[in-house]
């Protein structure tokens, strides 16, 4: 299954984005192999419908999935028509949400969300209150993860066990 985290960076130890069609960088993952792929969000400094090019754009590079923080309400809409899940992310690494994701720890959006006020972090208002739906929202039905948590993801490209030619790195 190929699915998509919204991330602050162009790793899997990088932040989950609190935001998706905004988010700096989408790392699509296979849970088959547990490889990556970390593609820059075209949308991210758009004036206007990021989310909604953010989204068509997910899904025509095959997510069949969406990890991340508020989904805003015409990306929620596109994803929606398109039969798309997301699953709500509310801090941690790219690698935690997949783990998570994999684990069926995640829970389903239920529901767009506006614009985050500034004041917001990954999602919550005031009161610490995430508002992805009521509370006890289905979990995640995830797809086929064998390589984690501990599986050893690796960049698309690499294979497990791959040495590295530059161990200085």
């Amino acid at each position: 299954m190929r699915i998509v985290v919204s991330s602050t960076g162009s790793d899997l130890e990088a932040q989950v984005s609190p935001v998706f069609g905004r988010c700096p960088v989408y790392l699509f993952v296979d849970t088959e192999t547990m490889q990556y792929e970390a593609v820059p969000n075209p949308g991210a400094s758009m004036a206007g419908g990021a989310g909604i090019q953010a989204a068509q754009f997910v899904i025509g590079r095959g997510a069949q999935a969406v990890l991340s923080g508020n989904v805003g309400p015409n990306a929620f809409q596109v994803f929606q028509t398109a039969g798309v899940p997301l699953y709500n992310v509310s801090g941690g690494t790219g690698r935690q949400a997949v783990e998570a994701f994999c684990a069926g720890q995640l829970p389903a959006i239920s529901e767009a969300k506006g614009r985050v006020p500034a004041h917001s972090i990954w999602g919550m208002d005031h009161r610490g209150r995430s508002g992805y739906g009521p509370p006890g929202a289905p979990a995640a039905t995830p797809g086929p993860c064998p390589g984690a948590p501990g599986g050893g993801v690796t960049p698309a490209g690499e294979q497990p066990g791959d040495a590295d030619p530059d161990p200085e790195r």
